[in-house]
C-alpha cells in the first residue's frame, strides 16, 4: 500500500468515524427536545378540564388525550376484574387491579385501573377481596394507553391473575365495546388500593450527557487524526529535513 492510498484511506475513515458520533450526539439532541415537548403536551392537557364519557367516546384520536384527566361515572363489572401479576409500586411487589367501568347512559365501557394490591407470598394464587360497590360512582382519573405488557411466552390467559391484559381480549370476554385506552383512576387510596401512579418525567440531563460523549469522541478522533496525519508529520519533516522517500 503506497503512503498516499494509505493517507487517505486513514482521512475516509477518521472522517467516517468523526461524522457518525456527532451524528449520535445531535440525535441525543434531538431525542432531548422530543422529551421536552412531551412534558409541555403532558402538563398543558393535565391543566385541561376533565373529560366526560361523552367526549371521550367522541375522541378520535385517543393517542392525543393521554393524561387528561376525566371524571367518569358508571357501575364496575366485577365479574370482569382482572390482577395484572409482577406490577411493582413504591418498591413493592404486587398486583394492578384492573376493573372495567360500564359507563352510565352509554354502551360502552372503559377499562379502569383502579390501583395496587401486595402479593401474598405465603399464597401466590391468594389475591385480596377489594370491595367493589354494585351503586352507581364517580371516578377521577387520567387517561393513560392500555395496560402495559410484560414478557410472556404467547400463552392464552384466563382467570383472575394474568400477566398481561389487552382492551381486545376484555371486550371479547364481557361483549362490552371499549375504547383502546384506560383510566389511571387517582385519589386517595382506598379499598385496599394504593394509587401511587409514576408520573412522566423528561429526563432530559440524560440525553445531554450522552450528547456531550459523543460530541467528545467526534472532536477526539478529529484532533488525532490531525496531530498524527497532518501536524506530527509536518513537525517531523521540519525537524528532519525532506523525507528521503
Amino acid at each position: 500500500m503506497t503512503p498516499r492510498l494509505r493517507f487517505w484511506l486513514v482521512t475516509a475513515a477518521a472522517a467516517g468515524t468523526s461524522a457518525l458520533t456527532a451524528s449520535m450526539g445531535v440525535w441525543q439532541l434531538s431525542r432531548a427536545d422530543q422529551k421536552r415537548t412531551l412534558d409541555a403536551q403532558i402538563i398543558q392537557r393535565s391543566s385541561l378540564p376533565p373529560l366526560d364519557a361523552p367526549a371521550l367516546l367522541a375522541a378520535q384520536d385517543h393517542d392525543g388525550q393521554l393524561q387528561r384527566r376525566v371524571a367518569l361515572r358508571g357501575r364496575w363489572m366485577p365479574a370482569a376484574s382482572v390482577f395484572l401479576d409482577n406490577r411493582p409500586m413504591a418498591g413493592r411487589s404486587g398486583f394492578i387491579l384492573v376493573t372495567p367501568l360500564k359507563l352510565s347512559g352509554q354502551p360502552q365501557a372503559v377499562l379502569v385501573q383502579r390501583g395496587w394490591v401486595p402479593r401474598d407470598f405465603q399464597d401466590r394464587n391468594r389475591v385480596p377481596e377489594v370491595p367493589t360497590t354494585p351503586d352507581e360512582i364517580e371516578i377521577e382519573g387520567r387517561l393513560a394507553p392500555p395496560p402495559s405488557r410484560l414478557f410472556d411466552f404467547g400463552a392464552v390467559e384466563s382467570g383472575r391473575i394474568r400477566q398481561n391484559l389487552t382492551i381486545d381480549t376484555v371486550v371479547r370476554e364481557t361483549g362490552v365495546p371499549m375504547p383502546v385506552v384506560s383510566v389511571l383512576q387517582t385519589g386517595a387510596s382506598a379499598e385496599g388500593l394504593l394509587r401511587e401512579w409514576p408520573r412522566f418525567e423528561a429526563d432530559v440531563h440524560k440525553h445531554l450527557g450522552y450528547a456531550a460523549q459523543w460530541f467528545a469522541m467526534s472532536a477526539l478522533c478529529a484532533g488525532l487524526y490531525a496531530w498524527f496525519q497532518l501536524i506530527s508529520p509536518r513537525r517531523r519533516r521540519s525537524s528532519h529535513g525532506p523525507d528521503p522517500r
